[in-house]
């Protein structure tokens, strides 16, 4: 059992008075003992120091008795309270980590949602700003995946939904961002890349998601992407960036879908 910091400062005070009781009791004995062989003067000093003693004694007694029956319980009791708040504080303090990481998390592919990157691309672009470096922004939308819906329902298009978002986040980096935008829109945030790498990753991502097979039951489905990118050009701020990114997104549309446009 292990005691709080009070109680043990408080036993060992009650140590301390039981030391002081029996110095005092064997005192007490001594003087009864050099009492029997005196008299005179010296006895009745003896007799006075005795008296002192075994007054001293009552008050040891009387401080042991009020401490252990009256001033340890509240200590206890204080003890207790102070455990109960704190445990309190941690489960108070473990439930807002809880909200405030589902405050930024998409609920249906367990990924970053729309809060987050936009929190997290401006804190990229502050912070890349300091040492000169680049950083990419790569936006997919999944093609007609509203025909996916409206054939196969809304619990195979969550399956696609997810199954995109785990080859996001297979195929990027542990620092790049990987964000569901609502719907079927996606975002990836690569910092230190310039456009011909960029490019080539978001290639290499579109032809994964194409080439990969959702199975839902009995239903078999391939989903294309299209992509739009944009590296920033070290001035402009994120809604800008995002912005010439999303009109990136908007040509591979217009040319024809499944497509990286930059």
């Amino acid at each position: 059992m292990r005691f709080h910091k009070s109680e043990s400062a408080f036993f060992v005070f009650i140590v301390v008075i039981l030391a002081a009781g029996v110095v005092d009791l064997l005192a007490y004995d001594l003087a009864q003992t050099f009492l029997e062989t005196s008299s005179g003067e010296v006895a009745r000093a003896l007799r006075a120091i005795g008296g002192y003693l075994f007054a001293s004694l009552v008050l040891i007694a009387t401080a042991l008795f009020f401490g252990i029956f009256f001033i340890y319980p509240q200590i206890r009791i204080q003890v207790r309270e102070e455990g109960k708040l704190r445990a309190m504080t941690r489960s108070l303090s473990a439930r807002s980590e809880t909200l405030e990481q589902a405050a930024l998390t998409d609920a249906l592919t367990g990924m970053q949602n729309r809060r987050y990157f936009d929190e997290a691309l401006s804190e990229y672009l502050e912070e890349f700003q300091r040492i000169g470096k680049p950083v990419g922004l790569m936006i997919f939308d999944l093609d007609h995946f509203k025909q996916v819906n409206d054939t196969h329902g809304h619990d195979v298009g969550d399956e696609v939904l997810r199954a995109v978002a785990g080859c996001l986040k297979d195929m990027t980096r542990y620092h790049d961002v990987v964000a569901r935008l609502g719907g079927e829109e996606f975002a990836i945030v690569a910092p230190n890349m310039d456009i011909t790498m960029l490019t080539r990753l978001a290639e290499r991502i579109r032809t994964a998601i194409a080439a990969m097979p959702v199975m839902s039951g009995n239903v078999r489905l391939r989903v294309t992407s299209s992509v739009g990118l944009a590296v920033w050009d070290g001035k402009e701020t994120a809604d800008s960036l995002f912005r010439r990114a999303d009109q990136q997104l908007y040509q591979a549309k217009k040319l024809g879908r499944n497509r990286v446009s930059a």
